[in-house]
């Protein structure tokens, strides 16, 4: 996009203030594919999927491959709240519905999606503000950084580097003060200060927990991950209290009832909420725990499954193995093949793809680089629903 229409590094470095990438924002999934119909195609969202022709446009299909809205946009991002935000060849941001009407007219710098009934959008004067879903501004353009609204509240960056919170009103509801903080989740979240440590505020601003950790993260379970200045970690209370001391040389945060953590022998293993050690640190790498089961790896680099009581439900035998996700994961056999297992351990879909991702939507991308590149999406059932050529597309 050209300086006339907006300085487009100046723009990503004010949202990368806020670590939300771009492609998070709006481009998630819009990537990988390339090909002979269209160049590109994009994870579905909301049942439908953002796609690039042979001119460089973007439209959108549904599962089936039927064209709903015409490659018309200089880029489009997927669906969210039922609407989707597209650029005009103006290099100018606005929102078109399911049926591909434009809603909201191209007039802004930059657009984020919906998210709680509200939108991030960018004007003129290089300022964020948020507008509705008939594209009324509810809170002026008047910060430097934005983040979507999580709980009813959204972080705002001011012209002094600082954080702080407004509500839906645009009431400024906590001062900006925080050398950085993140979302509220649960009605809490982190903050930074002025010394770089990180402690927890309540949704009035007030300080529950002291900044003390070098790095902390959201509470997930009731508990939160913690990195002390020696570089361990552990997990605390919503009170603030240790739960488990900082001693994992790393340690993830809880999914599913379990963390994962690493101790100094380099071995994973899992903690309950209470800190206690409930599968022994005894893998060579694990993933965390999705629809009950994790993925572990033995001495030998071999990948199977273990339940939340630590037994070996699926044996050690893959190359690779992801988190299940929609029932079925993806492993990866001796021939660096990808398929689908289900939660037996059975073979669903034969280990046939050079690469392939999880299951979303009931669909999963797969690519094929001895048939001339050949990608595209597969049903549970592994049928190619939809054909593409691939070319990898950097993140």
């Amino acid at each position: 996009m050209d300086a006339e229409m907006r300085d487009a590094k100046n723009v990503i470095h004010k949202i990368c203030l806020l670590l939300i990438p771009v492609v998070t924002m709006l481009f998630d999934g819009c990537k990988e594919y390339a090909g002979s119909e269209w160049l590109m195609i994009g994870d579905f969202s909301e049942g439908l999927a953002c796609v690039k022709d042979d001119n460089d446009k973007w439209g959108v299909i549904d599962k089936e491959g039927k064209v709903i809205i015409p490659c018309q946009w200089e880029e489009i991002s997927y669906f969210s709240e039922g609407l989707a935000v597209v650029m005009d060849e103006n290099g100018k941001y606005g929102f078109i519905d399911k049926g591909g009407n434009v809603v909201i007219p191209c007039q802004w710098n930059y657009a984020d999606r919906f998210a709680e009934g509200l939108a991030f959008v960018l004007d003129d004067n290089e300022k964020f503000g948020f507008i509705d879903k008939r594209g009324k501004v509810i809170i002026p353009c008047r910060w430097n950084g934005v983040d979507r609204f999580y709980e009813g509240l959204a972080k705002v960056l001011d012209g002094n580097g600082r954080y702080g919170f407004i509500d839906k009103r645009g009431k400024v509801v906590i001062p900006c003060q925080w050398n950085y903080t993140s979302h509220f989740h649960n009605g809490i979240t982190f903050v930074e200060d002025a010394s770089r440590k990180r402690g927890f505020i309540d949704r009035s601003g007030n300080l529950i927990i002291p900044c003390q950790w070098h790095l902390v993260s959201l509470f997930h379970d009731g508990l939160a991950l913690v990195e002390d200045e020696n570089g361990k970690y552990g997990f605390i209370a919503k009170s603030g209290n240790m739960v488990s001391p900082c001693q994992w040389e790393f340690a993830d945060r809880f999914y599913e009832g379990l963390a994962r953590v690493k101790d100094s022998s380099g071995k994973w293993g899992f903690v309950d909420n209470s800190g206690k050690v409930v599968i022994p640190c005894k893998w060579k790498d694990t993933g965390h725990f999705s629809e009950g089961l994790a993925w572990v790896e033995d001495e030998n680099g071999k990948c199977g499954f273990i339940d939340k009581n630590g037994n070996v439900v699926i044996p050690c035998q893959w190359r690779e193995a992801d988190n299940f996700s929609e029932g079925l994961a993806w492993v990866k056999d001796e021939n660096e093949k990808y398929g689908f297992i289900d939660k037996s351990g059975k073979l669903i879909i034969p280990c046939q793809w050079d690469w392939a991702s999880d299951f979303y939507e009931g669909v999963a991308r797969v690519k094929d680089d001895h048939d001339k590149g050949k990608s595209g999406l597969i049903d549970k059932s592994g049928k190619v629903v939809i054909l593409c050529l691939w070319e990898y597309i950097p993140e």
